[in-house]
């Protein structure tokens, strides 16, 4: 069987926010889209990622003021990327490798063209794993 690459099981679905966007705007974004991860910007660069882990341990949990509180001051600034055409095993071993659980994906020239997520992986390459099941009702994972 041949080996899926990483642009087999990606979401070619990525939101852009600034990283003065407020925790609560990017709460609503996350809701409507349907995901669970945005990349911040500063300015034209990239920033960091933003999940919806993030949202909670880092501010929820600090009980800091979503409406005034900017999604820069909690992004994680140290992004993973993987190229396309690296295998998903080599995704999912950076990800074991790193203990996270989205890596950014970039092209040969190194332009972002997706994210992979652990959920992404498990719904393509074994798709009756029970986290292949919760991913699949809720694809914010």
């Amino acid at each position: 069987m041949t080996e899926y690459r990483v642009a087999d099981v990606m979401t070619r679905q990525v939101i852009y926010l600034s990283a003065e966007t407020t925790l609560d705007e990017a709460a609503r974004v996350m809701k409507e889209a349907d995901i669970g991860d945005v990349v911040v910007t500063d300015g034209a660069n990239l920033a960091g990622i933003l999940t919806d882990r993030d949202i909670v341990v880092r501010a929820v949990a600090e009980n800091a003021d979503a409406s005034s509180t900017t999604i820069g001051s909690i992004t994680t600034r140290e992004v993973v990327m993987i190229e396309q055409f690296c295998t998903a095993g080599e995704a999912a071993a950076l990800m074991r490798e790193r203990g996270i659980r989205r890596i950014l994906v970039c092209d040969n020239e190194r332009k972002l063209v997706g994210i992979v997520s652990l959920g992404d992986l498990a719904m393509q390459l074994d798709p009756t794993s029970a986290l292949s099941e919760i991913t699949e009702q809720s694809p914010t994972v």
